[in-house]
């Protein structure tokens, strides 16, 4: 626990500016990002007696061992600045609202020749337009197929599409009245789009239109006496009514509006939106955040306005967004608003009428969702805790093991040998953290070297960071603080010692959370990790890939990966971090020197959280293995052709039918392929004879040598769970795999 006296900074350091600070712990992480109108009153508050300081803060600045600054210029320039910060580096003390799932929302792709009606979760794509959200995907389902009487917009996926329009036959939606088939012509692009924007219409609840056009048809066939296109006319209108009774009026003067209400206890706070649009509720969601520090439901709300609207443009910011108090002060908000939409909004507290009666409903349901969120997360918070106890009582640890990582070692009969690394934090994935190795230092299936070698470069880059920022723990205050009073043309010198004229911080000062290096890449095939894995950079844009320690080691495996893992901490000297194994056979717990294994009961929580950490990592390790096994499979000798692009090699493939083709072909008729001049040519026939052609395929039944398999070098099946199997392979290589 660090003194915030021996890093308070000097008095008349710290500029009486508008700025963002961040404050940093012993391992150079940012743990909390603020704003402040007065950088000098605000940090000012944080070095008073801590007997004076909320509970949490008071934690806060005892974690922390260093706090910088950036001047800027106006308070709006705070705001974005602070909220760019708190996306970047994810500081574990700042408010940050768990959203317990990724609400659904009804897209329209009106970027597509013919849009497509679809349920999309995740990050919003230019070009599509949004309704929602949703708290369920099936009501989007109820309320499409609905619609779809009255709007047959295309609502199936590329691949039906394509399939459809190879064939000459729509899918049964257009069959039965549901699509317009435009994948067989039966509508032109132009008028296609036009029913997509209807719908998008009838969405954004626009709906009288579209009644009474349908009603004045349906009375207009009925003096036709065709009766049978009133009587759909007629089921069509019921349809559109039942799907607008799914969202009752609740504001009758149509108010495009945002709603939203805090609940909130001394700990935790919960927030819910409600989503009016044409007066409508057209969707709902809400989130829930510990309270870090004594923050003012103002704050709370501040906060809730960043991450709703701090990735959004345009119409997607209401007109009006209604709260429960107005952030302090509200001018900058209300302004960075603003410029998000790029026209006037109003944020406000309601005082009487519809709108009051509406925020009272929001308000309840927070308070339901507060209440609920504590029921769940009291029996959680008590089965990670029992969990972390009893792993610290087993293996005789000083105090419970926060920062567990694991390590699991992934081949296929010797080949691909990779490995992974997973991270649990309070016993929850943390999987920013997650990293993947290929072992470089030997070639061929050997566990124990393998997990040696893992182990060593990990904690090699660690030690390799700790000294670096050792380095940079040892110089004066005032290089620490970085506010030595110099200034530079544009204003104070900052935590980085350069400002722009405006006072942002350019590119190069702040970094976005990547990946770097060959051992990082994020597991980009696996769904469960999809989205974008992160990884801070210190402030020389260099990733910091291992800079935090953990607690314990978790390897998968029994006595000899535990020792190989323990012979690489000692050989680097490192003797504070636990290492243990788990063994699958039995599941039991080995560690180091030890000739008995800890055997945890099979109820026991602590045993339940080792297996899934382990599950994780033998998880991880086995898809990126697969994933470069795949990638091995579908090379090429072309591959390995300096210059020769994938256009130009389908193109030789397409001309000579195959590599063994392309082989024997002279320099001359290589050059006949379009796009292939004499020296490429040359270079493709000198790449494909160093390259050894593969063994010639044999029929096992008969012995016989298949002399005129097509393409040695890249055929490929596939097995029942679809992943690529080289021609020839053994039915049984999955018993092989690790």
């Amino acid at each position: 626990m660090a003194d915030p006296s021996s890093y308070r900074p000097k008095p008349g350091q710290i500029p009486d500016s508008p700025g963002v600070y961040r404050f940093r712990d012993e391992h150079r992480r940012v743990i909390y990002v603020g704003k402040a109108k007065s950088l000098r009153q605000r940090l000012a508050n944080y070095f008073q007696d801590l007997a004076g300081l909320h509970p949490r803060t008071r934690t806060m600045v005892t974690t922390a061992t260093s706090v910088e600054w950036t001047v800027v210029s106006t308070e709006v320039e705070a705001l974005q600045l602070e909220y760019s910060w708190i996306k970047e580096y994810d500081p574990r003390f700042n408010v940050k609202y768990r959203d317990d799932k990724s609400y659904p929302y009804l897209a329209v792709t009106m970027n597509e020749e013919f849009p497509r009606v679809q349920v999309m979760r995740g990050h919003k794509k230019k070009g599509v337009r949004y309704f929602g959200p949703y708290g369920h995907a099936w009501a989007i389902r109820d309320t499409v197929d609905l619609l779809l009487r009255v709007f047959p917009v295309r609502t199936c996926s590329a691949g039906v599409f394509k399939n459809a329009a190879r064939t000459g036959r729509p899918c049964l939606l257009g069959y039965i009245g549901k699509c317009s088939a435009p994948c067989v012509g039966r509508i032109s692009p132009e008028d296609h789009g036009e029913l997509a924007e209807e719908f998008c219409d009838f969405m954004a609840g626009r709906t009288g239109t579209y009644l009474r056009r349908l009603e004045k048809q349906m009375m207009e066939a009925a003096e036709e006496m065709e009766y049978e296109r009133a009587a759909r006319l007629r089921d069509d209108i019921e349809a559109l009514k039942k799907a607008m009774e799914k969202n009752a009026v609740v504001l009758a003067d149509a108010t495009d509006a945002d709603l939203i209400a805090v609940a909130e206890d001394e700990l935790e706070a919960a927030v819910q939106i409600f989503h009016v649009r044409g007066g409508r509720v057209r969707g709902q969601r809400g989130w829930v955040t510990d309270k870090v520090e004594d923050v003012t439901t103002g704050a709370l709300v501040e906060h809730a306005l960043q991450q709703l609207y701090g990735e959004e443009t345009g119409d997607a910011v209401p007109k009006e967004v209604l709260v429960p108090a107005l952030p302090e002060p509200v001018e900058p908000v209300q302004e960075w608003l603003t410029g998000r939409r790029g026209a006037n909004v109003s944020l406000r507290i309601p005082q009487r009428g519809d709108k009051k009666a509406l925020m009272e409903t929001v308000q309840r349901n927070a308070q339901q969702s507060l209440a609920l969120h504590k029921t769940k997360r009291a029996s959680d918070l008590t089965t990670r805790s029992r969990a972390l106890e009893e792993i610290a009582d087993a293996l005789d640890l000083d105090s419970a093991p926060l920062r567990i990582e694991c390590y699991d070692i992934s081949h296929l009969q010797g080949d691909d040998v990779v490995a992974s690394m997973v991270v649990f934090e309070d016993g929850l994935q943390r999987k920013s953290e997650y990293r993947r190795f290929q072992i470089k230092g030997f070639a061929g299936q050997d566990d124990v070297r393998s997990m040696h070698e893992v182990i060593t470069r990990r904690f090699r880059r660690y030690l390799a960071e700790k000294e670096r920022t050792g380095e940079w723990a040892e110089d004066s205050a005032e290089d620490v603080l970085t506010a030595s009073g110099t200034t530079t043309a544009s204003g104070p010198a900052t935590a980085s010692g350069v400002l722009t004229a405006t006072g942002i911080p350019t590119a190069s000062e702040t970094h976005s959370e990547t990946h770097g290096g060959a051992d990082t890449a994020p597991d980009s095939d696996s769904d469960s990790d999809s989205g974008p894995v992160n990884g801070f950079k210190d402030e020389d844009g260099r990733p910091r890939k291992f800079a935090y320690p953990p607690q314990l080691v978790v390897v998968d495996g029994g006595q000899p990966q535990v020792a190989a893992a323990k012979r690489a901490l000692d050989e680097l000297g490192i003797d504070d971090i636990v290492v243990c194994g788990l063994a699958k056979r039995l599941e039991e717990v080995w560690l180091p020197e030890d000739d008995d294994p800890v055997v945890l009961p099979r109820s026991s929580e602590g045993l339940y959280l080792l297996q899934r950490v382990r599950d994780e990592a033998h998880r991880f390790a086995i898809t990126y293995q697969r994933t470069k096994r795949a990638k091995r499979f579908r090379s090429s000798p072309l591959d390995d052709v300096p210059g020769l692009g994938e256009t130009r090699k389908q193109a030789l493939i397409k001309h000579f039918g195959s590599v063994k083709k392309l082989r024997s072909a002279t320099i001359e008729q290589i050059q006949e392929v379009p796009g292939i001049g004499r020296k490429t040519a040359e270079t493709i026939a000198v790449a494909l004879a160093q390259a050894a052609p593969a063994a010639p395929a044999v029929n096992t039944a008969t012995g016989e040598i298949m002399d005129d398999r097509e393409d040695e070098a890249s055929e490929t099946t596939a097995d029942a769970s679809g992943e690529p199997v080289p021609a020839g392979a053994p039915d049984d290589r999955r018993g092989q795999e690790r």
